[in-house]
């Protein structure tokens, strides 16, 4: 006879309500200690950064008091893998606050980092803009070089200033934001053009002039940042008869320069010319001064000051000679050579015509100046 064998389900052990109910009030406590220092970034406004070397660019800026805490990383990275593993329902909201912390804490690893646009140039004032400067008496171009921290070249370029740093009162001057040259774009041309002839680059170029933005257009005056100017071809012999400032040959003019009321030396002569000169720099001399090699003693007289040191607008003076010469510094350069403007110098060119030369530091120590 066979038994019959009574098969007996085994039981299952399950969790208690109580557990549940522990496991869930457990959870929910983490989550709200992860929640309490949860703090959206802030964006810091874009502002423009003052450094010698790089353009101003718009940051995110993190500060030390928004950034999460390793434990609340931490807390609800387990949180989040908890949740999915229960499927609970808040298991998204807490996965997507612990990318968020996460993301957070990465940026915000200090009170000073930031995420910034690389910048190649920055314009040495506060903004972009080329203004006009008027000329005031005794202002020679490199004390406006220093004064708007831009190089003496860049102003001397920009107004065709040729080789001279002696400026006439009033007259109107082209003021670069920052050291370079002033270009006004030809048809055809590109930026790698322009960055080529005048060694600068095209992200220079581009970044300075928002290029990126307005692209590339005949017509358009554009900032070359740190470019130079090519070295001009000698210009002709020209007839004028008015003095020219753009220098750079032999012969600056030819015929008179004009003629003021107080200038009573004779015209076509070193003195003449000097005299007048001195009367478009805002420094006139005295009218009765007699021949050149006399107008240093006659200056002390009167109260200028003679030395033996070269300035931008002074008047050399030769006391070699019959007669003496005299002429007008234009500018002192930076090994020491100085150029100057004359009239009557047959070396180059003789009676009423005015030129300009270069004389080496070695001999210009040799001269007197007045002031």
């Amino acid at each position: 006879m066979l038994k019959k064998h009574i098969v007996t389900p085994k039981k299952h052990s399950g969790v208690s309500a109580s557990k549940i109910v522990a496991y869930v009030g457990a959870f929910l406590l983490l989550i709200a200690i992860v929640a309490i220092g949860y703090e959206s970034p802030r964006q810091a406004s874009s502002q423009v950064a003052n450094t010698d070397q790089t353009a101003s660019a718009p940051s995110v800026v993190y500060s030390d008091d928004t950034a999460p805490s390793v434990d609340q990383v931490l807390a609800t990275s387990v949180a989040a893998g908890l949740a999915e593993r229960a499927n609970l329902p808040i298991a998204s909201n807490v996965a997507n606050m612990s990318v968020s912390l996460s993301a957070k804490s990465e940026l915000a690893q200090t009170d000073t980092s930031a995420i910034t646009k690389p910048q190649i140039v920055k314009p040495t004032s506060s903004n972009r803009s080329i203004i006009t400067y008027v000329v005031k008496k005794g202002e020679t171009v490199p004390e406006l070089a220093a004064r708007f921290n831009i190089t003496a070249d860049t102003i001397r370029w920009a107004n065709n200033l040729g080789d001279t740093d002696a400026l006439e009162v009033g007259r109107k001057l082209t003021i670069l934001p920052t050291s370079g040259v002033l270009y006004t774009v030809k048809s055809g041309e590109t930026v790698e053009d322009i960055a080529s002839r005048y060694s600068s680059s095209t992200d220079r170029i581009t970044l300075f002039n928002d290029l990126e933005l307005s692209g590339l257009k005949a017509g358009r005056r554009i900032i070359i940042p740190e470019g130079e100017k090519p070295a001009p071809a000698p210009p002709a012999v020209t007839s004028s008869n008015s003095f020219t400032s753009n220098l750079g040959g032999s012969v600056v003019s030819n015929g008179f320069i004009g003629i003021s009321a107080g200038n009573k030396y004779a015209p076509g002569n070193c003195t003449w010319y000097a005299y007048e000169r001195r009367q478009q720099l805002g420094r006139p001399v005295g009218s009765f001064w007699g021949n050149a090699n006399t107008w240093a003693s006659a200056a002390r007289s009167s109260g200028y000051a003679v030395n033996n040191v070269p300035k931008a607008g002074a008047v050399l003076v030769d006391q070699a000679g019959y007669f003496g010469h005299v002429a007008v510094v234009e500018r002192v350069k930076p090994n020491g050579d100085i150029s100057v403007t004359e009239m009557n110098n047959y070396a180059y060119g003789g009676f009423n015509i005015v030129n300009e030369r270069t004389i080496s530091a070695g001999q210009a120590r040799n001269y007197l100046y007045i002031h």
